[in-house]
């Protein structure tokens, strides 16, 4: 970065359209910015304008560390985007500023800080083994997002949460509409209201919890006994739970891209059983290598004139990173195209950098570990039903994932 007054020009803003990515295929647009320079300006399908793109992996670090770079000042601007719909709630954690967003993250610390994410390794791993003992018993060929991945990540989100079972099935209804690009606008706006009113109602119940000091550690009576506090309001409260809610929809597919790759790659799948000791690496590289969804996510507003590769960035410009680009600099990450079990460092963003980095990343890494080792030793001739390029995907969510991944063994 340079604070010189002497800048170059404005780079030419590129159209970044919509597209239906399948399988782990690498956005071929950004591949094209990535190529042109470290500093891009895009317009995305939605929205009003143009938003500045950067891709290096130090130039992301930078912005998402830096004060002068603001999520809070999105709020109130239709900034171009990729999502057609955007509507933040009051207390969006996404979309704070520190010190706001370090007060809300505290409220959420004891349900996903090390220890918390510990207490759920032992029953985690429980039901992962036994929705693959139930596959098993029901034979060959399985559908493995139906009975193994999905049903486990919502059964762990929900428990985390504290969501009652009774409910969970309309939750997740609710999730996917709030995610789709095809079931319109009204929907998932109404999607949105029904689940805001719900945690609402929820954290209420939950107003007198003592949170962790009662020895409750979900995240609906850590909430409630934080509202009762005051350390967050009451709109804040339900608009936490339902990002991570959301956020919880994305472990599915987090799992199901990972599979994906080990199934299509039978090299890489048996060396994952012939050196179990790898496993957590892999799952390193694989978060690292696998795009975990398209485009890019929410933008920030430069609140004034910075200056980075001799491009000046105007206070009010709005300013996006790609994390999936940053995790294929060169620079950072030799041969980045290749899946290397054996790299390291491996220093990737997956979930992100600074303040705003996923609040969820540790729960992401154990349900993605628990997977690997519960389908690998339990079954050991698990290989693919279909050829990879016959898996469907779901092409109506902002997240990428497999709709369905057909096993046998």
């Amino acid at each position: 970065m340079t604070t010189s007054e002497e800048t170059l020009g404005a780079p030419p803003v590129r159209h970044w359209p919509v597209l239906r990515l399948t399988g782990v295929d690498f956005d071929p647009v950004l591949a094209e910015l990535m190529r042109e320079g470290p500093i891009n300006r895009i317009q995305l399908p939605n929205g009003e304008g143009w938003a500045w793109l950067l891709t290096r992996h130090d130039d992301v670090r930078l912005v998402t560390d830096d004060p002068r770079f603001s999520r809070a000042e999105v709020a109130g601007r239709q900034v171009t985007r990729w999502a057609p719909r955007f509507a933040p709630r009051p207390g969006a954690m996404t979309l704070a500023d520190t010190p706001d967003h370090a007060r809300l993250r505290r409220a959420l610390a004891p349900a996903f800080d090390a220890p918390g994410i510990a207490r759920l390794r032992a029953t985690a791993r429980r039901k992962v083994e036994a929705a693959v003992d139930a596959m098993l018993r029901d034979g060959p060929p399985a559908d493995l997002v139906a009975r193994v991945l999905e049903p486990f990540a919502v059964t762990v989100i929900s428990d985390l949460m504290g969501i009652p079972e009774a409910d969970r099935e309309e939750m997740q209804v609710r999730t996917r509409r709030i995610l789709s690009l095809t079931d319109g606008a009204e929907a998932g706006e109404r999607a949105e209201r029904h689940m805001t009113a719900y945690f609402a109602k929820a954290v209420a119940e939950h107003r007198d919890s003592g949170g962790r000091d009662s020895g409750e550690e979900d995240v609906l009576s850590l909430l409630g006994a934080a509202v009762g506090r005051g350390d967050i309001t009451e709109e804040e409260a339900p608009a936490l739970a339902g990002s991570l809610q959301i956020g919880g929809e994305a472990l599915t597919h987090n799992a199901g891209r990972m599979c994906f790759v080990l199934l299509s790659r039978p090299d890489l799948l048996a060396r994952l059983r012939e050196e179990p000791g790898l496993r957590p690496r892999a799952v390193e590289e694989l978060l690292r290598y696998v795009p975990h969804r398209n485009a890019v996510g929410l933008s920030r507003i430069a609140l004034e004139d910075v200056v980075l590769h001799g491009v000046r960035i105007r206070a009010g410009d709005p300013v996006y990173v790609s994390y999936l680009a940053a995790n294929r600099d060169p620079d950072v990450f030799p041969d980045p195209e290749r899946i290397d079990f054996d790299r390291d460092p491996n220093p990737h963003l997956a979930f992100g950098h600074g303040a705003h980095r996923c609040v969820g990343a540790g729960l992401a890494r154990l349900e993605a570990e628990l997977v690997v080792d519960a389908l690998l030793d339990g079954v050991p001739g698990l290989r693919s039903a279909v050829p990879p390029a016959e898996v469907r995907w779901r092409r109506d969510a902002l997240i990428r994932g497999p709709e369905a991944l057909p096993v046998t063994w």
